[in-house]
């Protein structure tokens, strides 16, 4: 249930030196570190942030602290889970890349059948205490993203460069993680489509933000991909044109859903800010499908994260009247 484009390359320079230097310095690397390459919790936190989002769009303010506290607790898991899955699977091609090579699995730190081990006990755990925090319906979003992430976008990158268009809807599932938990489809069929309508804005906002943002990923990492064998668009079409393309026209749809997440609460700082938001990823956009260069792309890629933090932010501190 990863956000497939929010990898650990957001926010962390290319990885230095060989990929053989990697896997060497890597056999030294404290337990803590494993543990993080292991559910990169920049990414689990992205998830958190989501669900949190979809949840106070749909009720506001949670009637149990404990149950949305256990909800993400075990949404954590299940985010966990498939990165761990996602590093069983790829631990070939991350042996390929610098900037995964020192990954424990990729590395040799940890077995396979460790992994295996550590997946499963995290997803059944984490799935439990979904459904003990947000119910049936929760529970079913989340295990329908981890298996859209781990068994369908993950072997997809090896075969197609539409494996992004499907890796983006399990980085939008999420949203009905919360939306679930909230009650939102009682409320839906009790007539109450005011929550439904920010929430399938902000469904399709987490959508089209993934093409800009790893479209710059992707740029950036263009030669590690192709060594690695995975069908990214920077690969098959080297010259950029068809990632700026997909990256710009994601950025202006996803002015009309920004906007559209402010109309049911009528919130006009929530209206700027998505506005706002929504622009200076447009402007990055075609600055990248204009120059497409690394300086581009790396801008593309910090413009990507700050907009979607101040979008969630304004989604919690104003999407919700009640």
């Amino acid at each position: 249930m990863t956000p497939p484009a929010f990898t650990d390359a957001v926010v962390a320079p290319p990885f230095a030196g060989s990929v053989a230097a990697s896997g060497a310095a890597g056999r030294d690397t404290s337990w803590a570190v494993d543990l993080s390459r292991l559910v990169r919790p920049r990414i689990a936190i992205m998830v958190l942030a989501t669900v949190v989002s979809a949840f106070w769009l749909t009720a506001g303010r949670p009637e149990s602290v404990a149950a949305l506290a256990v909800l993400l607790a075990g949404t954590a898991l299940v985010a966990a889970s498939s990165s761990i899955a996602n590093q069983i699977l790829e631990r070939d091609s991350d042996r390929a890349m610098a900037r995964t090579a020192a990954r424990p699995i990729a590395a040799g730190r940890m077995s396979i059948r460790e992994a295996w081990w550590l997946t499963a006990a995290s997803l059944v755990v984490g799935m439990v205490a979904v459904w003990g925090g947000g119910g049936a319906g929760a529970a079913a979003a989340a295990l329908a993203t981890w298996l859209l992430y781990v068994a369908v976008y993950t072997p997809l990158k090896r075969v197609t460069p539409l494996n992004t268009a499907v890796g983006a809807v399990a980085g939008a599932l999420p949203v009905a993680i919360g939306w679930c938990a909230a009650g939102g489809p009682e409320k839906w069929w009790a007539g109450d489509a005011r929550g439904a309508l920010a929430v399938a804005a902000l469904a399709t906002i987490l959508y089209l933000w993934q093409f800009p943002h790893f479209m710059a990923i992707a740029w950036l990492y263009r030669r590690q991909y192709e060594a690695a064998g995975a069908r990214m668009l920077t690969v098959v079409d080297p010259s950029g044109l068809r990632a700026a393309g997909q990256s710009l026209s994601a950025a202006l749809a996803m002015v009309p859903a920004s906007l559209v997440l402010a109309v049911p609460s009528g919130s006009e700082r929530l209206f700027l800010v998505a506005a706002v938001a929504a622009v200076a990823y447009v402007l990055a956009s075609f600055r990248f499908a204009i120059r497409r260069d690394d300086a581009s792309a790396r801008m593309l890629l910090l413009t990507s994260i700050g907009c979607l933090l101040g979008l969630l932010a304004a989604a919690v501190l104003f999407g919700n009247q009640a």
